[in-house]
C-alpha cells in the first residue's frame, strides 16, 4: 500500500530532528520503502510518500519518531488507479464528498 504522510514538526525540535536524521537515518523498519518527500518552504511541515504493507507497519516507524513531530497517515492511490475505479461499473458504490 501507498500512504502520504504528513509530519508537522514540533517547533522547538526542528533542529534536533534533522540532527537525528542525518546521524541515524530514517529509522524505518524492514518493508517500507522511502519513496519521496517534500518540505514547505517555513520547514514546519513534511509532505512523505512511502509504501508499506499496511498502516500498522507505518505507524511502528512513526513512533520512532514521537515528540519530534505529529503525523497523519492517509492511504493514497495513484490517478490511473483512481480513474479505472471511477470508470469502473463498481464505481456506483463508491462515496463521493
Amino acid at each position: 500500500m501507498t500512504f502520504l504522510v504528513i509530519e508537522k514538526f514540533n517547533k522547538d525540535k526542528i533542529k534536533l530532528l534533522y540532527q537525528r536524521l542525518e546521524k541515524e537515518g530514517r529509522l524505518m523498519p524492514e518493508g517500507i520503502e522511502y519513496i519521496s518527500s517534500w518540505i514547505d518552504i517555513d520547514i514546519t511541515t513534511c509532505y512523505q510518500i512511502v509504501k508499506g504493507a499496511n498502516i500498522g507497519q507505518i505507524q511502528e516507524w512513526l513512533t520512532r519518531w514521537a515528540g519530534f513531530a505529529e503525523f497523519e497517515i492517509i492511504p493514497v492511490i495513484d490517478s490511473a488507479t483512481a480513474s479505472k475505479i471511477v470508470l469502473s461499473e463498481e464505481s456506483q458504490e463508491l462515496k463521493f464528498c
